[in-house]
């Protein structure tokens, strides 16, 4: 897929899925005292790399690969825990995280390459 169009998608879900958050399941998410914390920090990294993806679309397939497959791990098990999800999905959630890092770091090296 275009990463224009990964950049574009992840970043219209993260806005409906913020919204979502705040509106819909706002008395859900109370439920759970961390809940809305992991809402919120999902929709923060997914709508973040969403527009890194979007600045580097030219540039760097392999960081954007590594932000749109850590983005939806991290942001999928977040939201799945703010909505009940077993505690056990946090341990999926560092998975995602360590993409996105991973994604950072190639696009430094490669950067470093070019320069």
């Amino acid at each position: 897929m275009n990463r224009l169009v990964t950049a574009g998608l992840l970043g219209a879900i993260a806005i409906a899925l913020g919204a979502f958050g705040a509106h819909a399941l706002k008395d859900r998410l109370a439920l759970i005292p961390e809940a809305s914390g992991w809402w919120q920090t999902a929709t923060f990294y997914l709508l973040t790399h969403a527009v890194a993806i979007g600045a580097i679309a030219a540039r760097s397939a392999w960081p954007a690969r590594l932000w749109t497959a850590g983005s939806v791990i991290f942001a999928v098990t977040l939201y799945a825990m703010a909505l009940g999800a077993p505690r056990w999905f946090g341990a999926i959630t560092p998975i995602g995280g360590s993409l996105l890092i991973a994604g950072w770091v190639v696009l430094a090296r490669t950067s470093r390459r070019e320069s």
